[in-house]
């Protein structure tokens, strides 16, 4: 069993829509170029506590949101999909065939069929990173630091003081699928 569990935990306040996070993940894991190719992006939300005429634009970056209770591993015919023992969510590529039951059970439309590679693809939480200890490309690159890259398990580390005195949220929580990005409320 794992000492580790990661999630990343989001002040999307910050977000610029700079889109470093989105560039800097494709150069780091070869994303090819295309709309519908991707592995995070950042989209516009409404920011419900805007006033008119003081209205603003608040942004929100996605991504794999690392399920602890992942559909697309629970639906994949050949185990292509799978879940590491810290909580990762990962595919081998040689394993998939793409029948792409994995992006229809997806709730939150987080994976693609990478055309270089024949296989669909998502977001790693760049796992060839960790074990070299440096955070993912979308953490480290971010300007304004909207992401934190924490362990769970590490009870005394920044991310469980954050999750015990900010108050967060998930995405889709009535999905039942536990995700590992938290929002700061």
């Amino acid at each position: 069993m794992s000492n580790k569990k990661y999630a990343i935990i989001l002040d999307d306040t910050l977000c610029i829509d700079c889109k470093a996070c989105t560039v800097a993940c494709k150069c780091e894991n070869h994303v090819p170029a295309g709309f519908y190719e991707y592995r995070n992006w950042v989209g516009e939300v409404e920011n419900k506590k805007a006033v008119f005429p003081n209205i603003s634009r608040k942004f929100r970056p996605s991504q794999c949101q690392q399920c602890d209770n992942p559909p697309c591993v629970h639906v994949c015919p050949t185990r292509a999909s799978y879940q590491t023992e810290d909580g990762v969510v990962l595919v081998d590529y040689h394993k998939c065939i793409l029948c792409k039951y994995c992006m229809t059970a997806c709730p939150y439309d987080a994976r693609y069929e990478n055309t270089d590679i024949h296989a669909i693809d998502k977001c790693t939480f760049c796992y060839h990173r960790l074990a070299e200890g440096r955070e993912p490309a979308c953490v480290e690159t971010c300007p304004p630091k909207v992401r934190k890259f924490v362990d769970l398990m590490d009870a005394d580390g920044e991310g469980n003081k954050i999750l015990q005195t900010t108050q967060t949220e998930v995405q889709k929580p009535e999905k039942g699928t536990n995700p590992k990005l938290f929002y700061i409320k």
